[in-house]
C-alpha cells in the first residue's frame, strides 16, 4: 500500500528526492527529461541536477548527461568509487608507467570537489613521492583533480565552489573564476600540472582516463620530487602519461 502524502510543504524535498529515484531508474538524465517528468521549469530541474550534483548523488559528463554520483552507487550497493575492475585493469598501466617514467603514479577519481585516491605504485628511486592509496584531497590542488574538474562546464564548477576554493582565507570569488581559467588551459593542453599545490616539494602531471564512449571516469598522474622535476621535465612526462591513460580507457 502506498504511504499518504504529508500534509505540510515538501514540494523542493519531493522535487529531489524524485529527481533521485529517476536517476536510480536510468541511470542517466537530461535536464529536460527531468523538467517534464517533474513537472517543473528547465531552470529549476537545473537547480535540483546542480544540488545532487554538489551532494554526489549525481554526476554530468562532457555531453551534458547526468548518471549517478558516488553517494547513489553506494546507495544501490556499489562501492563509492569505480568499479573494482577499474583498479585491476589499471594497475599494470601504473606499474608500467612508474618503472618508464621512474616515479610514483596515482588512480585518481573525482567525488564532489574532491579527488580521491584509488590505487599508486612507487617509483624505484630513493627519493621519491609516498603514493596516497585512499587519501582525499580538494580536486583543484592534485594534477588529477584538475584534469577532472576540466571536463565540467563553468556553470558546474561554480556549484561545486559555492563558498569559494577550500583552503583559501579569503574566499573571493575570483579564486573560482581563476580556477575556471586554468581549468580552460588544461581542457586545451589535455593535462594539468600540480606544482607544490598539494604538498610542499611534491610536482605531479595528470590526465583523465576515457571510456569507450568518451566519458572521463578517472585519472592517472605521475607525482615526484620538485627538485628533481621541474616544470619542464613534467611536461615531458606528459607524454607516456597521455599513452597510459588510453591504455587503461581500451580495456574499460
Amino acid at each position: 500500500m502506498q504511504n499518504p502524502e504529508p500534509s505540510y510543504p515538501v514540494s523542493a524535498a519531493g522535487n529531489a528526492l524524485r529527481a533521485v529515484r529517476l536517476l536510480h531508474e536510468h541511470d542517466e538524465l537530461r535536464v529536460l527529461e527531468v523538467a517534464a517528468r517533474l513537472g517543473v521549469a528547465r531552470s529549476t530541474a537545473h537547480r535540483i541536477l546542480a544540488m545532487l550534483v554538489f551532494e554526489g548523488f549525481a554526476e554530468q559528463d562532457r555531453h551534458k548527461v547526468y548518471r549517478p554520483g558516488p553517494v547513489l552507487r553506494a546507495i544501490r550497493g556499489r562501492q563509492a568509487a569505480p568499479p573494482p575492475d577499474l583498479i585491476t585493469l589499471a594497475r599494470p598501466h601504473l606499474q608500467r608507467l612508474a618503472d618508464t617514467v621512474r616515479e610514483t603514479t596515482h588512480l585518481t577519481v573525482l567525488e564532489g570537489n574532491a579527488t580521491r585516491f584509488l590505487d599508486g605504485v612507487e617509483g624505484p628511486q630513493a627519493l621519491r613521492v609516498t603514493h596516497r592509496t585512499g587519501a582525499r584531497l580538494p580536486a583543484h590542488v592534485t594534477s588529477g583533480g584538475k584534469a577532472l574538474l576540466a571536463e565540467l562546464p563553468p556553470e558546474r564548477l561554480r556549484t561545486l565552489y559555492p563558498n569559494g576554493l577550500p583552503g583559501r582565507r579569503s574566499k573571493a570569488p575570483e579564486d573560482v573564476q581563476r580556477l575556471v581559467a586554468e581549468l580552460t588551459t588544461v581542457r586545451r593542453a589535455g593535462w594539468a600540472l600540480n606544482l607544490q599545490e598539494s604538498e610542499r616539494g611534491v610536482n605531479a602531471v595528470g590526465a583523465c582516463v576515457r571510456d569507450r564512449t568518451g566519458r572521463a571516469v578517472a585519472a592517472v598522474a605521475v607525482a615526484a620530487p620538485s627538485a628533481r622535476c621541474p616544470k619542464g621535465r613534467l611536461n615531458r612526462l606528459a607524454s607516456p602519461l597521455l599513452l597510459a591513460a588510453r591504455d587503461i580507457g581500451q580495456e574499460l
